[in-house]
């Protein structure tokens, strides 16, 4: 064994354990999000406590296109936009809420409580200008079983770090039938894309979705109201990428030097 051929073997072990060691941080950021589970139905039993403290199955209470937005009332950052951007689209479609679809807002915090749920639906019911909103936006609070059940369910992961918690800025679409058909993701949603995400969910038609890669490489700075380059995050994986190239490629030239060269 020449030195050069040394020198390559030993960079190629270098790197092999700098990917081990790396792997498994950028493994673990993508545990969080959202695994979409389109065509997947609701399960039955989850029940929840809507703002007038009736209990209520979510499947059952699914009897026209829903949309579903998983926030925590009392969330500094992420939620509020969302909220935002899920009313300003609401008033900017053609669609009457209550009449062509209905709005589940639940809370994955089960320290949250009735009484909050109520004060969310006081301050959104003034905003929106198409639609009934009593029976037509719900607000939803559980217990931790259920609440694991039903994000277990939906495909969506988050998690807590004190009071707060890591999630990201997605609502869901069901059909009238309970089966998961679209997943909206971010705090703008184009009213196009709203309006076909019900009128799918209405024909029980899935469809897939554009724009994951936003929420990817890209984080919600609360303090400037506005998404930031991920810096860490991408230039992580532009690092594993190059890691990866360049030991395949020192493979490559090692296995062709150790061919024999025929005469």
């Amino acid at each position: 064994m020449n030195t050069l051929y040394k020198a390559r073997l030993v960079k190629i072990l270098v790197l092999t354990v700098f990917i081990l060691m790396f792997f498994p941080r950028i493994h673990g950021q993508e545990e969080l999000g959202v695994y979409e589970k389109l065509d997947q139905f609701v399960e039955d039993g989850i029940v929840f406590t809507d703002e007038n403290f009736n209990q209520v199955d979510i499947k059952d209470a699914v009897k026209m296109p829903t949309i579903i937005s998983m926030v925590y009332y009392e969330c500094p950052g992420i939620c509020t936009p969302l909220m935002n951007g899920l009313v300003d689209v609401m008033n900017k479609s053609d669609l009457l809420l209550n009449k062509d679809y209905q709005v589940f807002t639940i809370s994955f915090s089960h320290l949250e409580k009735t009484v909050l749920a109520q004060n969310k639906k006081k301050t959104y019911a003034n905003l929106i200008k198409k639609g009934e909103v009593n029976q037509g936006w719900r607000f939803f609070t559980g217990d931790s079983l259920t609440i694991d059940r039903f994000l277990d369910n939906i495909g969506y992961q988050i998690k807590q770090e004190g009071a707060e918690y890591i999630h990201p800025a997605t609502i869901l679409v069901l059909s009238p039938g309970g089966k998961i058909t679209r997943y909206l993701h971010g705090t703008y949603f184009l009213p196009f894309d709203f309006k076909m995400a019900v009128v799918e969910a209405g024909m029980e038609k899935s469809g897939p979705t554009i724009n994951k890669v936003l929420n990817f490489c890209f984080s919600y700075d609360a303090e400037g109201k506005k998404y930031v380059f991920n810096a860490t995050k991408v230039s992580g994986i532009v690092i594993l990428l190059a890691a990866l190239g360049l030991l395949s490629f020192l493979v490559v030239t090692g296995n062709q030097r150790r061919k024999p060269k025929l005469s």
